[in-house]
């Protein structure tokens, strides 16, 4: 990052072809562990296109931007930033019906997004509580553990019948 990797990523992340994509969103997940990253990655215009691929990628672009955007969303900025950005919806499909990695990442992406209160709100009415909690009770370890985060963060409460959704979610 130093070296001024970001910004080419970004660029390969938007224009490159589907594995320089593919192979970008990946380098930008790994980079945005970093929280200097977090923000370098933002002020590169880098949300925007992995957003785009995680909506509209291949396979192997949605599971790397997802964890990317994951990443990236323990940034309070970002996680406006994600949201701004359409960010919500496709993490949500992903969620319901990607793969198992996809679906892992959505779901930690969601975890992050869903510090914030209004992301609390756009998650439930973007309908991503119902695939959280099937992957709560349903997915794999992965799942499971980052699902629970995420309806944690929202709010929920898990009891003997099941979770309990907050009313202002729920509405």
């Amino acid at each position: 990052a130093k070296a001024g990797g970001i910004a080419p990523l970004v660029a390969l992340a938007r224009d490159g072809s589907d594995l320089q994509k593919e192979y970008a969103a990946g380098a930008l997940r790994s980079l945005a562990v970093n929280a200097d990253n977090q923000v370098a990655i933002a002020k590169a215009g880098g949300i925007a296109p992995l957003v785009a691929l995680a909506r509209d990628g291949k396979d192997g672009e949605k599971e790397r931007a997802a964890g990317a955007l994951a990443n990236l969303a323990v940034n309070a900025d970002n996680q406006v930033a994600i949201a701004k950005a359409g960010g919500i919806a496709p993490l949500v499909a992903l969620a319901r019906d990607g793969s198992d990695l996809q679906k892992e990442y959505a779901a930690a992406a969601m975890r992050n997004l869903a510090g914030n209160a209004d992301n609390q709100v756009a998650i439930a009415k973007a309908g991503g509580i119902a695939p959280l909690v099937a992957l709560a009770r349903d997915g794999t370890d992965g799942q499971k553990e980052e699902a629970a985060g995420a309806l944690r963060n929202l709010g929920c409460r898990k009891s003997m019948f099941g979770w309990k959704i907050p009313r202002y979610l729920s509405r």
